[in-house]
């Protein structure tokens, strides 16, 4: 293995040692109370490590969701062209599923901690919204250049929508375990495709699409 590979796979494993330790004591002293001092210390390195890793207390809180939605935007650029968006999206998110179903117990208990973080801390929560809503925009971006379109029209961002919402279906509090979730949201996805219409993703967007304002095509004819 070369030099690089090592220092890589050793900065991985301070990455993980470092959310696991947050997590542990976000979890056992509460989020607001536990300090970057004490999250660094846990690991045995200095807060100036931390923040080669980390930018905030948040940030190393959302960093498994952070993650995942870096995932799901690779995945999606990754898919072949010749597929239509949303099966682009579907594909993606199964790509993304995989990693969890086959997670071993080590990232299966991480993924668990960060998961009852969140989802106990209302700032948190809404952190984590924050983030899924930022990386909505990029996947409406790569859906609009696979469709050959302007990002701000209305077809690319309603094939995005559609999406996410089939995606946040499967979500709830009482279902955290990763493997579940997986399997939940595999039936939606396969629940959605089978629903909607086969090209519906690729009809024409109505008058924004077609370059002139709904009012005025609204008045012609």
């Amino acid at each position: 293995m070369t030099s690089v590979g090592l220092r890589e796979r050793k900065k991985q494993r301070t990455r993980d040692a470092l959310v696991d330790a947050a997590l542990d004591l976000f979890l056992s002293r509460g989020y607001e109370a536990t300090t970057i001092d004490q999250i660094a210390a846990e690991v045995e390195v200095s807060p100036r490590t931390f923040f080669r890793y980390f930018a905030s207390k948040e940030d190393v809180a959302l960093s498994l969701t952070a993650d995942e939605q870096r995932v799901l935007l690779a995945e999606l650029v990754a898919r072949p062209e010749s597929e239509s968006p949303f099966t682009a999206l579907c594909q993606a998110m199964r790509s993304l599923l995989k990693m969890l179903r086959e997670a071993d117990d080590a990232e299966t208990g991480r993924y668990l901690r960060c998961q009852k973080v969140v989802h106990s801390t209302p700032a948190l929560l809404a952190g984590a919204m924050r983030l899924i809503k930022e990386n909505e925009r990029r996947l409406v971006a790569e859906v609009a250049r696979r469709l050959g379109a302007d990002p701000w029209d209305l077809q690319p961002k309603f094939i995005v929508a559609v999406f996410v919402s089939v995606a946040l279906a499967c979500f709830d509090e009482r279902t955290q375990d990763p493997v579940v979730l997986a399997r939940r949201l595999e039936d939606l996805l396969t629940l959605a495709e089978r629903s909607l219409c086969p090209g519906w993703d690729l009809a024409a967007c109505s008058a924004e699409s077609a370059g002139r304002p709904a009012e005025a095509a609204s008045t012609t004819g």
